[in-house]
């Protein structure tokens, strides 16, 4: 049952409107607290205050992993692979990609981030195995 999977790749879509509203958020607050002007962000976003930036930089990372996590979402319906482990797995990324951002829009520790980008990656490379198995 394809439904299975496409939960999870919504749920990634969704918290990545999550996170442009928070950058919205952060850099609305930096222009009503008169922390930058629109000239000092017009040709770079440098100026913003690190809040803002932060966001921004989580916001970039939504198209970084979870490109691969679409590919495979997609290639795991088109050849069946989607089962409860696979299932399981996408959930699992996401859940990373949640957390991933809470860390690196709060405390931005870079021990507990790179933890967290780690499972995610190896949520991916354990849902391409069970992809080649499924297609074996």
């Amino acid at each position: 049952m394809t439904l299975k999977l496409i939960y999870p790749a919504l749920a990634q879509v969704f918290w990545t409107f999550v996170v442009l509203v928070i950058v919205f958020l952060r850099r609305k607050k930096a222009f009503d607290n008169r922390e930058v002007g629109m000239a000092d962000v017009a040709v770079s976003t440098e100026r913003y205050p690190e809040p803002a930036r932060l966001a921004a930089a989580n916001f970039s990372n939504q198209f970084e992993t979870p490109v691969l996590f679409f590919a495979l979402v997609l290639i795991a319906i088109h050849v069946g692979a989607t089962g409860y482990v696979m299932a399981a797995l996408a959930w699992a990324f996401v859940a990373t990609r949640i957390v991933h951002t809470l860390i690196h829009t709060g405390s931005n520790d870079l021990r507990q981030r790179a933890l967290v980008y780690a499972v995610g990656v190896a949520c991916l490379f354990l849902m391409w195995i069970g992809i080649v198995i499924a297609i074996l």
